[in-house]
């Protein structure tokens, strides 16, 4: 986003905040002297709602002074909804406390304090669903491409993949990669999924006037000191924006906590690895929903099994080895939806293969049955990975469950997401499923290790449902 966007937007939020105080004030006046809820009005005390004009106009200069302070007018992308409405909510309490500090010591008796309690709470609401609808618009308008920043990113080592998982995994935060350099000449030279290798960082001056870059993050440990001074000078010249990646990134620790301690920013690093409790109540949840799933089903999947037994000859149920948590293998079930004989078939498809990297992915294969592909474009075929769920061999929500062809060829960049056991769906089968690269699906993959909270597993299981009822991506 251009700096004038910004100051648009920032302008328009100012306006929105002044309508909908002044709103709040409207509604709590209703609320008081019209509705009279919780407290009745002695009619000698009923007023017009003239009067409290100028302490609306008041409140609102008090509420956006306070936003100011707060920094609520401040662009961060990387803020998230209950940052924004904590800061909506100390500024509206911080105007609120300002004025019946006012209103005590004038003791203007037209005015009824209730009012501005209620006018509070009023501003709270509106503002807060003003703010929820803005991010909601921001974020489908930057799928979609509007107002987004391209960005160079510098290193392709540990450090450069996070950013580029953090950044592939929230395409609401508006961020587009152009691709990366790396000194490395393998790196430099190696594609990530959809990111390009654009060469080295001497290549960064050319490509500020090549491409249209906005950022350039520069995710280099603080050794290379001497070019990061450089990149950043060459970046600004350019025009464009240098961010730079702290070195305590280069830890194997990847959750950063930053408090600002009297002025000082400190960063407090913290462990990946789920805890005692995180990991029961994540198998907890696992254990209820696949025991819910298998009972409610069961209906359906006689009828699955029936369909698949009249269609085609061969077991109903295909069991396939795949490799689970820290390497483990185990057999992993799935409603079968090729002929019977498909494994022996493969290689003679082979030629057919649309994946990259080592999957083996066929979107029109001539295997498929006829139930099969029903199956696969409503994903009914992985019902029974519920009886997997159950036995702990999976979870709901997790990594894809790898084939051991492929685990073995993984980079050993790529081996982490076998940190965490494999899921029924996950983060990148609603990001994009089959249509995604496979370097991408590994970055989301271990975004997903790197970020696990139980609001995490809840929106991909929301975010499956649509995915499935629409089948896109499913082949």
């Amino acid at each position: 986003m251009s700096q004038r966007a910004g100051r648009i937007m920032v302008a328009l939020t100012v306006l929105t905040d002044t309508v909908l105080i002044f709103a709040a004030f409207g509604l709590a006046y209703v609320v008081r002297y019209q509705l009279q809820w919780f407290r009745d009005v002695d009619p000698a005390y009923y007023t017009t709602f003239r009067p409290y004009i100028p302490m609306a106009a008041l409140q609102t200069v008090l509420v956006l002074a306070a936003f100011y302070v707060e920094g609520v007018y401040r662009l961060r992308r990387g803020a998230t909804a209950v940052d924004e409405i904590y800061a909506v909510i100390n500024g509206v309490t911080t105007g609120f406390v300002v004025m019946v500090f006012i209103v005590f010591f004038w003791r203007p008796l037209v005015y009824s304090r209730l009012i501005f309690v209620y006018a509070a709470g009023l501003m709270i609401l509106l503002l807060t669903l003003a703010r929820l609808a803005r991010r909601a618009i921001l974020s489908t308008l930057r799928q979609r491409g509007a107002g987004v920043s391209h960005v160079l990113i510098v290193g392709a080592g540990e450090v450069g993949r996070r950013v580029m998982r953090n950044l592939v995994a929230r395409p609401d935060l508006g961020y587009q990669v152009v691709g990366f350099v790396d000194d490395d000449p393998e790196r430099g030279s190696t594609d990530i999924g959809r990111f390009r290798a654009l060469g080295n960082t001497s290549r960064v001056p050319a490509l500020l006037k090549q491409l249209p870059i906005q950022e350039v993050i520069i995710t280099l440990p603080s050794s290379a000191q001497p070019t990061i001074s450089w990149l950043v000078e060459e970046t600004m010249k350019a025009g464009a924006l240098p961010r730079l990646v702290p070195d305590l990134y280069q830890m194997s620790l990847s959750r950063v906590a930053v408090e600002d301690v009297a002025g000082i920013p400190m960063l407090t690093p913290y462990d990946t690895r789920l805890s005692p409790w995180a990991t029961a109540f994540k198998r907890a949840v696992d254990v209820l929903g696949s025991a819910l799933g298998l009972v409610v089903l069961s209906p359906l999947l006689l009828l699955i099994a029936v369909a698949i037994r009249l269609d085609s000859p061969g077991p109903i149920i295909f069991k396939q080895r795949r490799i689970g948590r820290h390497g483990r293998s185990f057999y992993m079930y799935k409603f079968r939806s090729m002929v019977a004989n498909a494994e022996a078939l493969k290689d003679q498809v082979r030629h057919l293969n649309e994946a990259d990297g080592p999957l083996f992915k066929i979107r029109d294969d001539p295997r498929i049955t006829r139930v099969g592909r029903l199956l696969r474009r409503t994903s009914l075929d992985e019902l029974p990975q519920f009886w997997n769920v159950l036995r702990g061999d999976m979870s709901l929500v997790g990594p894809r469950p790898a084939l051991p062809e492929e685990a073995a060829g993984y980079r050993e960049w790529q081996r982490s997401r076998l940190n965490a056991a494999p899921g029924i769906t996950g983060l990148w089968q609603v990001s994009g499923r089959s249509d995604l690269p496979f370097d991408e699906m590994i970055l989301l993959d271990l975004y997903y290790i790197e970020n696990w909270s139980p609001l995490l597993d809840l929106s991909i299981l929301l975010r499956t449902v649509p995915i499935v009822l629409f089948g896109k991506g499913a082949y």
